[in-house]
């Protein structure tokens, strides 16, 4: 430290011929570019020896060289600032926004430290996998959590950076002591901000949405993409993209279709002749199922749930890995079961009947109103 301290000594007395302003914003700048060279060759050095043998802790430095950046040039300026001849008031205002570069830093430095340790978590469970309930609790934990962290380390570092101003600390203090109204409307304002944080905890602690988990909100259905700190976002099955704020999913009621498991069961409906074969239907279900890569070999069943004067009702039930998979799945049961009517049992297709019942008492009848007719008929032409 001493040499380094003695190196910018030098530098200063060499640019002595300068005007003092102009000589101290070398030095600065000097000490900047150095800090950045500097920088610069410690990644080179960490990228060849830990490239081949440590990539996960290449990765943390590489996502880290911004933090690692700033906490260099802070600390160059730091020691360059007092071999610079810059008059007090502006060494003062210089010393203060390092301060603040500080503090800034402190903030930065801790929201990419959880950022990189959540990944590095987040990496044991695979959300692209069949079964994957546990990696979508995790994550979901995780990510709100993690969402909520990163506003609370925003807040103070803000609250950090004003405190070192003493106007705003002594007004602030007076503010919230002396006028309490304020505090009631500076509350009323934050209550969405608040209460949508609030409940980005509760759900991470409750979890009753997931990362991935297969939803019907407002009458649509979708899946959860994302849960940031005061909104979800719901990707639909037609790729639209509906935003919940996140008290929604506390205070309302919803349809959560993975919220124990990804399997499901699908239901599809046929309305079919009182002359259909249920049996024959029910053995061409099963074969069409064992048949089916999506079917997991769980539910496959048939039964008349229902009849009324035109055609009974047949539900049948299927079961599937995920929603993706059910519904594709009940359209291949109802094309096929419906084409395995049509060519074997046409007769079992619902239609409509029209029959006609003459009584012989109804013909005798006819016959004597018609012979009648024409006896008057030729009674009046006599």
């Amino acid at each position: 430290m001493d040499s380094i301290r003695s190196a910018l000594n030098t530098i200063r007395d060499l640019l002595a011929w300068l005007p003092n302003d102009l000589a101290a914003m070398l030095i600065m700048l000097l000490a900047a570019a150095a800090a950045l060279v500097l920088h610069r060759i410690f990644r080179n050095v960490l990228r060849r020896s830990l490239a081949g043998r440590y990539p996960y802790v290449l990765s943390v430095f590489t996502r880290m060289r911004g933090v690692s950046r700033l906490a260099l040039l802070i600390l160059a300026m730091l020691i360059a600032l007092p071999a610079a001849s810059f008059d007090s008031q502006t060494a003062y205002w210089l010393a203060r926004f390092l301060l603040i570069t500080i503090i800034g830093l402190v903030g930065w430095a801790a929201v990419a430290t959880l950022h990189i340790t959540a990944d590095l978590y987040l990496l044991r469970f695979r959300l692209d996998t069949e079964d994957n309930l546990l990696a979508r609790k995790h994550n979901t934990q995780v990510r709100v959590l993690l969402r909520s962290a990163d506003v609370l380390i925003a807040l103070f570092t803000i609250g950090g950076a004003l405190m070192t101003f003493d106007p705003v600390r002594q007004y602030g203090v007076s503010l919230f002591a002396s006028a309490g109204v304020a505090g009631i409307i500076a509350g009323l304002a934050a209550r969405p901000v608040l209460s949508n944080l609030f409940a980005g905890v509760q759900l991470a602690m409750t979890q009753p949405i997931r990362i991935a988990d297969a939803v019907i909100v407002e009458n649509e259905w979708g899946t959860i993409e994302e849960i940031t700190s005061t909104y979800v976002v719901v990707r639909l099955w037609d790729l639209r993209r509906m935003i919940v704020p996140l008290s929604y999913f506390i205070e309302k009621p919803f349809q959560n279709w993975t919220r124990e498991s990804s399997a499901l069961i699908g239901v599809v409906m046929l309305y079919l002749d009182y002359s259909a074969p249920i049996g024959a239907i029910r053995e061409k279900l099963q074969e069409i199922v064992r048949q089916s890569k999506l079917w997991n070999g769980t539910t496959a069943g048939l039964q008349v749930t229902d009849a009324n004067d035109r055609s009974i009702e047949v539900r049948i039930l299927v079961s599937a890995d995920n929603a993706g998979a059910t519904f594709d799945l009940r359209c291949e049961v109802r094309e096929k079961l419906i084409d395995f009517l049509q060519r074997e049992h046409p007769y079992a297709l619902p239609r409509q009947r029209s029959e006609t019942v003459v009584t012989s008492a109804a013909k005798t009848s006819d016959a004597d109103l018609l012979s009648e007719a024409k006896r008057q008929v030729r009674e009046r032409r006599a």
